[in-house]
Formats: structure tokens, sequence, C-alpha cells
């Protein structure tokens, strides 16, 4: 069966701090990166947003995505249904990133999904990749607003 392979990796400077998303969506022979930069915001934050930003991306809904990651936050939220109950609860407890988790949970809807967790900083080609593409955009921008992150800060 067809599949969309995508790989996702994020990047701060600091924590909070200059950051940067990376992505590479794979389907047969097809190959599409990804990044994007934003002046003030975290880690987490960037790891959720290059999922978010490459399921964006993506046209054939039809099609199941496996997506590999190495955040532990973003696959375990995800495949130990940590986000259904945190939905459920509207992130009582002080959860955070209630914003990102709401916009990847209506976009993630219509696809079939299946995250996976890679070691980061390994010897995986796709994975570190998507670091050089994270690190440079939190390294070089342009760096684009968080608003939400920056928001919550004032």
């Amino acid at each position: 069966m067809d599949k969309i392979v995508i790989y996702t990796d994020g990047s701060s400077r600091g924590n909070p701090g200059p950051g940067g998303y990376g992505a590479l969506l794979m389907w047969g022979e097809k190959m599409k990166e990804l990044s994007g930069a934003y002046r003030k915001t975290t880690n987490n934050r960037m790891e959720l947003l290059g999922v978010i930003k490459a399921l964006l991306s993506i046209k054939k809904r039809e099609l199941p995505i496996h997506i590999y990651t190495d955040s532990k936050y973003v696959v375990e939220s995800v495949e130990k249904k940590w986000l259904d109950n945190w939905i459920k609860t509207d992130f009582k407890g002080g959860k955070k990133n209630k914003d990102l988790w709401l916009q990847y949970h209506k976009i993630a809807g219509p696809f079939t999904i299946k995250f996976h967790w890679v070691k980061g900083h390994a010897n995986n080609p796709f994975n570190n990749r998507c670091d050089e593409l994270a690190t440079q955009a939190a390294d070089k921008g342009p760096w684009e607003i968080d608003t939400a992150f920056e928001a919550a800060q004032a």
C-alpha cells in the first residue's frame, strides 16, 4: 500500500529563544523539504509545529502517513492518547502548547497517522537532515512571530 513518510525535527536556541522546525516529506520517489523559524519559542513548540506544517502541505488525504520524530513529547502525546485527555479536560493543569495541539488535532482528523520515535543525533540521515533544517532556520531566520507563545509570555 502506498504511504507518505514524514520526518520532522524542532530546535530552539534557548528555551525560550529563536527556534526552527524542519520536515522531510516522502512519497514514492518524491521528496519535499520544509523549514521555518520563529524569533521566540520553545523546542517542544517547534517539534510540534514541524508536524503541523508537514501535514498542512499534504494533498492526498487517503494515503496513510508515518511520521518519524525524535520528540517523545510529540509521539507519546498522540500515541498514548494523552492529547485526547487534554482536549476532554480543556488542558487542565496547565498543559502547554494548547494552541498548537488543537491545531494539530483539527488538521490530523482526516488522516490515518502513525507516529514513530527515532533516536536524535544518531545515524538516521532523514532525521539528521531535519535537524539541519531546523537549526539553520533557528540560527538564520527569517523569523516569524510565534504570536500565541509571545502573548502568553507577556
